[in-house]
């Protein structure tokens, strides 16, 4: 048996209280703030330990539990995988069971932090006018049930309900999602619908409750069962809450915590004034990146994101694609943008992780906007630099079609993956000319900006790649977008 590989002569974090909430206990979280907060506590100490809570999921909850709370990240490392033990979570509470729990530890005034990583989806909040979408189901149900809800927003008001009647301090509300401008996107859906149950507990709000914003970045897929054998070779302990992820790790906050925060910055956090500029390089290269990555590899036959990168032509189309987005945003002082892609590409291509274009694929309504379309409005009139984002677009049209022609009715929403499905299955029908295809997915209501909408390039170009991805295949787009 190996031994362990991890620093254990490290000192520990302290079991204290827990003084952290984080909603949506997944592997993100997990290889994440988790860990930045594990070595925070080891730095500094402090009461900062977290209660996880899972909004579906009962089996990550039974598993952490069982432990203690704690578990194994495994770093793939291009010589071998690293285990390290993660003890920052104090215990886990499945919402699904019983949601008192859940309220009673948002109430808590021991907890001042918390920290979210739910899906885009889950939010419920449109990103043009910044108020709840009254016909998200989770948002319907809590708006008519405030005191027992089962979703993101009416969680965080219920839990600040409680607080503002007990006398006590807020806790501080961190998003830790791929969403533009998180904090204040979150802000606004929160006092809205507070207002709409409460309007004196909206201001309250409004002049009490800090909601910084952050950028995230760490690849993570989903933990396999090589994940918990590797696990168990590597620590000699089946551990069943056992993740893995990538060597690099990087968060930016905007430091705003009125009641205090753990040392993420002795963690390995970066604590600025604005998170904005960060973000936009995160979303708009990395993350747009990768949603052209996940729709042409779907469409090229290739299920890792490491197998798409080893194709020569797809990986010198993912760099061309991270210069036409860097092309859209301002200097920011200490990046330099080419490392930057370079280094994308150099993660996107490890052999030691397995991250399946499925995966990143899914919930294109809700990525596509702020990954791909408003890159492209920032681009100059006419800027060859379109083609890209152009194709990216092209590609998911094709993979909806695509999943819509070889799927079973009955199980056409769930092989979509997207919040939209009904929308996009309705609107679709059985069109097959890629023009058609074109005006009925880029008319969907309250999702693609009218700026593109009336743009005659913009649907020239994602039309004529549109007909080569359904004639010719991804090959045929790469060879021809690389050519231009």
């Amino acid at each position: 048996m190996r031994q362990p590989d991890r620093d254990d002569t490290s000192p520990q974090p302290d079991t204290a209280n827990a003084g952290i909430v984080h909603i949506g206990i997944g592997a993100f979280h997990r290889a994440h703030q988790a860990v930045y907060t594990d070595a925070a506590m080891a730095a500094k100490g402090g009461n900062w330990r977290i209660i996880g809570i899972s909004l579906r999921s009962t089996d990550i909850v039974d598993a952490l539990n069982a432990q203690g709370g704690a578990f194994t990240v495994i770093e793939r490392h291009p010589d071998g995988p690293k285990a390290r033990k993660i003890t920052s979570i104090s215990h886990a509470i499945a919402a699904a069971r019983d949601i008192a729990p859940v309220l009673d530890a948002l109430a808590d005034p021991t907890v001042k932090i918390v920290t979210i990583t739910v899906t885009e989806k889950a939010y419920g909040i449109d990103r043009i006018s910044r108020m709840v979408q009254t016909e998200h189901p989770a948002v319907k149900h809590d708006l008519a049930n405030p005191d027992t809800p089962t979703g993101l927003l009416g969680l965080l008001v219920a839990g600040l309900k409680r607080r503002k009647e007990a006398g006590a301090r807020p806790y501080t509300v961190v998003s830790c999602d791929n969403l533009p401008s998180n904090g204040r996107l979150l802000r606004a859906g929160v006092i809205d619908f507070a207002k709409r149950l409460d309007p004196e507990l909206a201001i309250w709000i409004t002049d009490n409750v800090s909601f910084p914003a952050t950028m995230v970045d760490r690849i993570t897929p989903a933990a396999t069962a090589a994940t918990r054998a590797d696990a168990k070779d590597l620590t000699g302990l089946y551990d069943p809450a056992a993740i893995e992820t990538e060597p690099f790790s990087q968060w930016v906050i905007e430091d705003d915590f009125p009641d205090g925060r753990p040392a993420w910055k002795d963690g390995g956090a970066i604590l600025v004034a604005d998170v904005e500029p960060y973000e936009c390089m995160k979303l708009r290269m990395l993350n747009g990146s990768h949603s052209l990555i996940a729709y042409m590899g779907q469409l090229g036959g290739y299920r890792y994101v490491r197998d798409a990168m080893a194709n020569d032509a797809f990986s010198r189309l993912v760099m061309r694609h991270m210069q036409n987005a860097a092309a859209t945003m301002p200097p920011l002082d200490g990046i330099d943008f080419s490392d930057y892609g370079a280094d994308l590409v150099a993660r996107f291509g490890n052999r030691e992780i397995a991250h399946e274009t499925n995966q990143i694929a899914m919930d294109g309504t809700e990525k596509l906007p702020q990954r791909i379309f408003a890159p492209a409005c920032d681009l100059p009139p006419g800027s060859k630099r379109l083609g890209t984002f152009a194709l990216c677009f092209a590609a998911w049209l094709a993979v909806m079609r695509q999943r819509i022609n070889s799927t079973n009715a009955n199980e056409l929403v769930q092989q979509l993956d997207d919040p939209r499905a009904d929308e996009i299955i309705e609107a679709l029908g059985n069109h097959q000319d890629p023009a058609v295809i074109y005006e009925k997915l880029a008319r969907l209501p309250g999702w693609m900006p009218q700026q593109l909408q009336d743009d005659s390039l913009w649907h020239n170009e994602v039309i004529t790649r549109l007909s080569l991805l359904l004639s010719d295949g991804a090959d045929a787009a790469i060879k021809l977008e690389l050519a231009i």
